[in-house]
């Protein structure tokens, strides 16, 4: 049996890809994707920025490889569910995969080079809706209406400047002290009434996403004349 390969002391531990995308992610979760550089994520890593080169080829390989986590985060449907569940339980881990990782909602759909977690969930959401009857060019209208759906919302949610509703309660007292009942006074309205009303953005997500199915089941019936 040979012997096993003992690393000298001083010397760096072997990296892998994993090592590298996972570096990549930890810095563009806590300081966005202006800050993730080869550089960076060798500091990181405390390794020579060269032998990176070893796992990945640039920048742009990293950001196809952080999609692919991404990707690997968010639930496949599961086997026999209906068209409504698969894409519900695709939507809703989808936005909660874009707010742990929110750097990556401009990119979901953006590389030129998926890898097998991205191309593997879009083929297992496309079966499932395949399977519940749907076309191919239904099946993709239907998919692309849910993403930019649920693209959108999170780039609302996480741009916006508050977190709780009542730190959006105490905002909109301070817009209505702003608003002029004569110049502003649909805004003003509506200020007053999410005060009212305990509004919370974040539960708006299903309230629309149902609205979203509810187009979609439309789709899929026209879709069979």
């Amino acid at each position: 049996m040979p012997a096993k390969r003992v690393r000298g002391p001083g010397r760096p531990a072997r990296l892998s890809r994993d090592q590298v995308l996972r570096a990549a992610m930890a810095i563009a979760d806590k300081h966005g994707l202006e800050a993730l550089t080869m550089r960076a994520v060798s500091q990181r890593l405390k390794a020579e920025a060269m032998s990176l080169y070893r796992h990945v080829r640039n920048k742009e390989d990293i950001l196809d490889g952080l999609v692919d986590l991404v990707f690997a985060e968010i639930d496949l449907p599961q086997r026999g569910a209906t068209w409504r569940a698969a894409l519900r339980r695709h939507a809703a881990s989808t936005r909660q995969a874009l707010r742990r990782h929110t750097w990556a909602i401009a990119l979901m759909e953006s590389r030129a080079r998926p890898g097998p977690a991205n191309l593997g969930h879009h083929d297992a959401v496309l079966g499932a809706l395949g399977a519940a009857g749907f076309d191919s060019v239904t099946a993709t209208r239907a998919y692309n209406l849910v993403n930019s759906y649920v693209y959108g919302f999170a780039l609302q949610e996480a741009s916006l400047p508050f977190d709780t509703p009542e730190e959006m309660a105490t905002m909109a007292d301070a817009a209505i002290a702003q608003f002029s009942a004569t110049e502003y006074p649909h805004l003003r309205e509506a200020a007053f009434a999410l005060v009212r009303s305990g509004f919370d953005y974040s539960k708006e997500f299903e309230t629309g996403l149902d609205l979203v199915l509810d187009g979609v089941e439309d789709l899929r019936a026209s879709a069979r004349g």
